[in-house]
């Protein structure tokens, strides 16, 4: 009877077009039942529930009820909707808004030129192991005022045969370890190689040298791109075993000196080389756009002097690996000194110059080809802007001479 009232006073309120609503009975207190109810427009099912609430909320919607039924004057009545969906709905709306994540991808770092040439060598603990460590700080050095430096700070010079020039060879006596002397090799190509040196004396040394450096290195590129290499006297011949240098200790002391000037000539190459190699990697990063810019069929945005530019520090550094350094040859120095030769190739074996230099060369070959693409383009853009200059000279002339005929 309840229910019957309520829709004749409600039902007036809402056209055939209105959403559905639910209207929520108790018969008893331990039960709330929830009817069916179809819609008006095309009486399909929506759905069937039951719920069970507890006493307070069940009481809590019999007064609601209650007091909807008794309001006359009301003019309408707020009901509150309950939407229910089904499973396969809700799966179906998180599908459409959820977005699916995607893993980040991880950016590949180009390979690097430089093999770490150590990485697979067992290392030494022996107590009698001394390092031997070569660094690349400048263009070149200034080998006769760097040596009367050196020698008016305590350092004594050791004298070489006269057909090694470009070196300048210092010793101290103030050694990492007694089992061998400190020697200092500094090489005119902008490199040099400490033995036995103590880091005290290396920082006091790396010091002074500031002072005679001609185009110095970043600080960080100089200990970034090094080596270091391990080293012990022991019996026997002089080689390179298992990446560490073994010097015999049967050699007399101007013979151990040239034994380590073979060793330390191939790591001034490495050292020198990695230096180059940088720059070579970031001359690629320069004009790494380029060839995308040209694929696309844009405009490439590069002024006559850039490419000139570009040119430059190219043919520059193909200059300093391939015709001012010794990468591609064995110096003459190792010429009638068989035994100081197999040492230095060993070495530069070891160090993997000669592939390193196959490599670099080839990289230099594509930017070459890169740079003269783009001269020729700006040449052809040259020649184009000129005819069309003598395209337009030559319209205002016979402009000017239709002019003159016809008035």
């Amino acid at each position: 009877m309840l229910l019957r009232t309520m829709w004749n006073k409600l039902g007036p309120l809402h056209s055939t077009g209105a959403t559905p609503f639910y209207l929520f009975a108790s018969s008893c207190f331990n039960q709330l039942h929830s009817y069916e109810h179809r819609t008006f427009s095309n009486l399909q099912t929506l759905s069937r529930s039951i719920y069970s609430n507890s006493f307070h909320q069940q009481k809590h919607i019999q007064r609601t009820l209650t007091s909807i039924a008794l309001s006359k004057t009301s003019s309408s009545c707020r009901i509150e909707q309950r939407r229910f969906y089904s499973p396969e709905l809700v799966k179906t709306v998180l599908k459409s808004t959820i977005k699916p994540v995607v893993a980040a991808k991880r950016v590949s770092k180009g390979p690097r030129t430089k093999q770490p040439s150590r990485a697979n060598q067992p290392s030494q603990t022996e107590d009698s192991m001394m390092q031997c460590i070569a660094f690349a700080t400048a263009d070149q050095y200034h080998l006769p005022t760097l040596c009367h430096d050196l020698v008016g700070n305590g350092f004594q010079e050791i004298d070489l045969p006269r057909d090694a020039s470009n070196v300048l060879v210092i010793s101290t006596d103030v050694a990492a370890k007694p089992e061998d002397n400190a020697v200092m090799f500094f090489f005119r190509e902008g490199s040099v190689v400490f033995w036995n040196v103590e880091d005290k004396t290396l920082k006091r040394v790396l010091r002074i040298l500031e002072r005679h450096e001609i185009q110095p290195y970043e600080v960080a590129l100089v200990h970034w791109e090094n080596e270091e290499i391990n080293y012990t006297v022991r019996e026997g011949n002089t080689k390179l075993e298992r990446g560490n240098f073994i010097l015999s200790d049967q050699m007399a002391q101007p013979e151990a000196v040239l034994e380590k000037f073979a060793f330390s000539n191939a790591l001034c190459l490495s050292v020198k080389l990695a230096i180059w190699e940088v720059a070579l990697d970031n001359f690629v990063d320069s004009i790494q756009s380029i060839p995308e810019t040209l694929k696309s069929g844009k405009r490439v945005k590069l002024s006559s002097a850039e490419v000139m530019q570009k040119i430059g520090e190219l043919f520059s550094l193909r200059h300093c690996i391939n015709l001012r350094s010794d990468l591609l040859m064995t110096p003459d120095f190792y010429w009638d000194r068989e035994n100081l030769e197999k040492l230095y190739d060993k070495t530069c074996q070891f160090l993997s110059i000669n592939r390193r230099v196959n490599v670099v060369n080839e990289k230099l070959e594509h930017c070459s080809q890169l740079t003269d693409l783009m001269r020729s383009h700006l040449s052809e853009k040259h020649s184009l802007r000129l005819e069309w200059m003598i395209v337009i000279l030559i319209t205002i002339e016979v402009l000017f001479e239709l002019g003159r005929m016809i008035f």
